[in-house]
C-alpha cells in the first residue's frame, strides 16, 4: 500500500488553514492605516481571499486588475532581467494600488487611500507575506479558491 496519502492534509485542516489565511488578510486590511481593500490572487489570476465581503463581481474585477499588474511586472522583469516580483505601485490621483508577492502561488493586492503612508503599508505587506506566504501550499490555494466563492455567495 502506498503511504503517500498520509502526507496529504485532511479536508478539515485545509478548511481551518483557509479560514486562518482569510482572517490574516482581514486583520491586515483593518489594522493597517490607509488600506481601503485587500485581496489575495492565485498565480493563475483567480481570487483566493478577500478582506471584506462584497459583490462577487467587484472582487473578481479587482482580482483581474491585480493579475494584470502582476503579468505586466513579469513581462518587464523578463525583458530586462530584473528578477522576481517584489512590489508594483500604481500611484493614482485619489489613492494607490499595490501588488506584492506572498508566496510561490499568490500575490496580495491592496487599494489605499490618497493619504496612505506607502512605506508603512509596504512594510505591513511584507509582514503579511512572511506570515501567510509560507503556508500557501497548492492544496491550500485550491481550498481558498473554493471557499472564497462560497463565502461571497452568502
Amino acid at each position: 500500500m502506498d503511504d503517500s496519502t498520509s502526507e496529504q492534509p485532511e479536508p478539515t485542516d485545509l478548511r481551518a488553514a483557509a479560514a486562518d489565511f482569510t482572517w490574516l488578510l482581514q486583520r491586515f486590511a483593518t489594522d493597517t492605516a490607509g488600506v481601503v481593500d485587500a485581496i489575495a490572487v492565485s498565480s493563475d489570476g483567480l481570487l483566493i481571499a478577500v478582506s471584506r465581503l462584497r459583490d462577487q463581481a467587484d472582487s473578481e474585477r479587482l482580482a483581474a486588475i491585480v493579475a494584470g499588474l502582476t503579468s505586466l511586472a513579469a513581462g518587464a522583469s523578463g525583458n530586462y532581467g530584473l528578477g522576481a516580483l517584489d512590489k508594483v505601485i500604481v500611484d493614482l490621483e485619489h489613492g494607490h494600488v499595490l501588488v506584492s508577492a506572498i508566496g510561490a502561488g499568490a500575490v496580495l493586492g491592496v487599494v489605499t487611500s490618497g493619504d496612505a503612508k506607502l512605506g508603512n503599508i509596504a512594510y505591513e505587506m511584507t509582514l503579511f507575506a512572511n506570515r501567510a506566504g509560507a503556508a500557501l501550499t497548492p492544496q491550500l490555494v485550491l481550498e481558498l479558491k473554493n471557499s472564497v466563492g462560497a463565502a461571497s455567495a452568502r
